[in-house]
């Protein structure tokens, strides 16, 4: 589903400031695979999803993802898609991407339906006709409904009016409206109180499993790491330096990552919001 091959980053290059974000770093993911990915501050997490996103490109490497073409007859066909120099906004119809803040992935000003149609228009071509149909409305009520957070009898409200939780739950939804090849969650219950993170963790779950999606998600609870997803990899001064997956991930405990860290980087684990979580 993604390929990530020999990638380097560094930012500032060649001043004082200089800090080599990913270096060299290699990642395969499987179609359907949920992998979750820790590692301390500075270790390249975001930069890796950034990277993928085309928020800022790379020095060298290559990344590629598999998209789907379908035949006259109406057959699959995988084809690899090299995304490594495309602009941003041509990798949005493969991506989908939760924040850690609650306010970066939706308008405020604007109303739930109105955020909804955005995202459902992502990749398509746009004329002049009304925003937001009938038909959309049924199916965005049904979609919030699924939410179970009472969003689809307030559809006409602004997004700047939802609670932090509310806000999330929805920028959630928009991200997987239209089923992306890949969705990057980014600590996106970071800033949330614990038991609305776990709300939305739990939604999260169940909109992954349900539409069988490939997603990726940095977290700094490395009990949630352990916990969610099939597959676990643990990041260090831009590389990964852990990859466990199956039943080996399913027996670990936090003190075998902890461990795992001090022997493959040879340093403490030095990340107080990891350890306090």
């Amino acid at each position: 589903m993604l390929k990530i091959s020999n990638v380097y980053k560094t930012f500032n290059k060649g001043t004082i400031n200089e800090k080599r974000a990913l270096n060299g770093i290699d990642l395969v993911l499987k179609d359907g695979d949920f992998v979750t990915v820790i590692g301390g501050n500075g270790a390249g997490k975001s930069t890796m999803l950034n990277m993928i996103a085309g928020v800022y490109p790379i020095d060298a490497g290559k990344i590629t993802i598999d998209d789907m073409l379908f035949t006259k007859d109406g057959e699959e066909n995988k084809i690899e898609v090299n995304i490594s120099r495309m602009p941003e906004h041509s990798r949005a119809k493969y991506l989908g991407r939760v924040f850690q803040d609650p306010m970066k992935g939706t308008a405020a000003g604007m109303e739930i339906q109105e955020n909804l149609a955005l995202a459902y228009r992502r990749g398509r071509s746009r004329g002049l006709k009304w925003g937001v149909t009938k038909d959309e409305k049924e199916f965005y009520h049904e979609k919030l409904k699924s939410l179970g957070l009472g969003l689809e009898d307030r559809m006409t409200s602004k997004v700047g009016l939802l609670s932090g939780g509310q806000r999330q739950a929805l920028t959630l939804l928009m991200a997987t409206l239209q089923q992306p090849r890949l969705l990057m969650l980014d600590e996106h219950t970071a800033a949330l109180d614990p038991k609305t993170a776990r709300t939305v963790l739990e939604l999260t779950e169940k909109i992954i499993d349900e539409n069988h999606l490939t997603a990726l998600m940095v977290t700094h609870n490395m009990k949630d790491a352990i916990r969610l997803g099939n597959r676990l990899i643990m990041m260090h001064e831009g590389k990964i330096i852990y990859d466990i997956s199956g039943e080996e991930k399913k027996s670990l405990r936090v003190s075998d990552l902890l461990a795992k860290f001090e022997e493959v980087s040879g340093a403490e684990f030095a990340n107080d919001r990891m350890m306090l979580a």
